[in-house]
């Protein structure tokens, strides 16, 4: 069980070499471990869940890049992946060492810049973790990374483009790439979400 917590930490992700602008920034306990600050930002983005991740950023104790995410042995002769649901953010992030890169599914290669904005005090009328901005709807699934997202808008926003009506298909009538709501994010239990990802049934 975590620790009690006095303090939030409050983070801007900004989805990178996009425009324009997708980003949102939420604030999440600082107790948090990276496997929790990844499940949130999934559900603050808007993103699946369903491919792998991994933050990049420094480790203050020795001034060299680490990575936090989900192990994998492969690529152990590269370099070393640290478990996430091990490693406390409260341990890396500090308003001196705010940067870090969260890349999400490794074919679209989805890359997002965070940064820690504020430590704030934790207010016991708020349920955390919330979200309190942002800007545009996340890219759907599997749509082919930035090059892709941009064909696929592309043929959104031309009605006599050829694949203008397979798109709307694919994507629903809901989707709006403009349009993102701060106040409709919802999010999962990391534990949870967690025992779904690794535990046998």
């Amino acid at each position: 069980m975590a620790a009690k917590c006095k303090n939030v930490y409050q983070f801007k992700i900004v989805l990178n070499n996009i425009g324009p602008l997708i980003s949102r920034t939420i604030q999440v306990p600082e107790n948090y471990s990276f496997w929790d600050l990844h499940v949130a930002i999934q559900d603050a983005m808007g993103w699946q869940d369903c491919h792998l991740h991994e933050f990049k950023l420094m480790d203050p104790r020795d001034r060299r890049e680490k990575r936090i995410g989900i192990p994998d042995d492969e690529n152990l002769l590269y370099y070393i992946t640290f478990p996430g649901w091990e490693e406390p953010i409260a341990e890396y992030f500090s308003l001196n060492n705010p940067f870090a890169e969260y890349d999400y599914d490794f074919g679209d290669n989805w890359k997002h810049i965070i940064k820690l904005e504020q430590i704030l005090e934790k207010q016991s009328d708020i349920k955390y973790p919330i979200c309190i901005d942002g800007e545009r709807a996340c890219p759907p699934e599997d749509c082919g990374g930035v090059g892709g997202y941009a064909d696929l808008l592309e043929a959104l926003e031309d009605e006599d483009h050829e694949n203008h009506e397979n798109m709307k298909r694919w994507l629903g009538a809901k989707f709006d790439p403009e349009r993102f709501d701060p106040k409709k994010v919802k999010f999962d239990n990391p534990h949870k979400r967690w025992k779904m990802a690794f535990e046998e049934e």
